[in-house]
């Protein structure tokens, strides 16, 4: 088959021709149709986080047709269409995998990580941590979902947003776009905090009460808050938009340096929080709420074969909405 494979940090993907993943009994292999592109593909990409299994192929949001089912899967059938996401593999049977927290496994494996993902024409994927997609979606708006919208979700529910609250967004890529939507169907108010000319006018128009940057004073205290930009010195000036017992969430699997600050930004028992990856019970939750929304994806796709230069513009925040490679 065909893919994309890295086998050396910062340097560019490579396209090969590679042996097709053979099923066992307990996966599935997946033909893949659409695969979107991620920040954290560009954190791999760029060596930033450590140790991926190489020569690895990149991709974690992966939306494809099942075309071989291992002989103990009897979740998934042969023409279903299924959703992968960056949790790949946990053992199931941990403490943090019992008390629903896969999340954190220390067995686990990631898609795209340190298992092969979906920039290549098939991917093997053990059968558990494979997802119906809702029909109301393309295979182009579904590939975002399966980590932009889940981990996205996740970052809600760890913010503990409640409906009607204040919502706070600093970054609005792929991820802040789906969370909005979610923030306007629980009755909430958003506030955009973003760099972009055309993030600031996505952000208005999924309807953003106020749109401003990470430095500017939104008019009213916020309730919570997440931010995706892997951006430290956002922690305290978003500390000082919240209220008093108000909720910063980071979504980031990497980020640069927290700068020092002063006490008081956190006193009055305001809270940080981090989002570590996403369980299945965040994609199973998610993916039926976002085809009742039903959630508007805003999309860019590209062949498969533009990965590297795809990876670049999203470096370059050039990207409005979500970038999908379509095979």
């Amino acid at each position: 088959m065909n893919a994309l494979q890295l086998t050396q940090p910062q340097h560019p993907l490579q396209l090969v021709e590679v042996e097709r993943p053979q099923v066992t009994p307990d996966t599935i292999i997946v033909k893949v149709h659409t695969c979107g592109v991620c920040h954290t593909d560009l954190h791999v990409v760029d060596g930033e986080l450590p140790h991926p299994t190489l020569p690895l192929i990149p991709g974690h949001e992966v939306v494809g047709t099942v075309v071989e089912v291992g002989a103990e899967v009897n979740q998934h059938r042969i023409g279903e269409r299924v959703g992968v996401g960056w949790l790949h593999q946990a053992d199931l049977t941990c403490a943090y995998c019992t008390e629903g927290h896969e999340n954190l496994c220390e067995a686990a494996r990631w898609t795209g990580y340190t298992a092969n993902g979906g920039y290549a024409e098939y991917v093997r994927v053990p059968a558990p941590f494979a997802y119906p997609i809702p029909d109301v979606f393309t295979d182009v708006e579904a590939a975002p979902l399966l980590c932009a919208g889940v981990v996205g979700y996740r970052s809600i529910k760890v913010s503990d947003l409640q409906h009607g609250e204040r919502l706070g967004i600093y970054g609005f890529g792929a991820s802040g776009h789906i969370v909005i939507q979610v923030a306007r169907y629980w009755g909430c108010e958003v506030y955009v905090f973003t760099r972009s000319a055309e993030h600031k006018a996505l952000a208005h128009e999924l309807g953003a009460v106020w749109v401003g940057s990470a430095h500017d004073q939104p008019p009213q205290p916020l309730d919570r808050a997440i931010i995706f930009a892997p951006a430290g010195w956002i922690v305290p000036l978003a500390l000082a938009h919240l209220r008093k017992g108000g909720t910063l969430c980071i979504n980031a699997i990497h980020m640069s340096d927290i700068p020092a600050m002063p006490y008081e930004l956190l006193w009055h028992e305001r809270t940080i929080r981090t989002v570590a990856n996403a369980t299945r019970a965040d994609a199973l939750e998610f993916l039926p709420l976002a085809a009742q929304i039903p959630v508007q994806v805003a999309t860019q796709t590209f062949d498969f074969r533009q990965a590297n230069q795809v990876l670049e513009r999203v470096r370059q925040s050039q990207i409005n909405g979500a970038a999908v490679l379509q095979f």
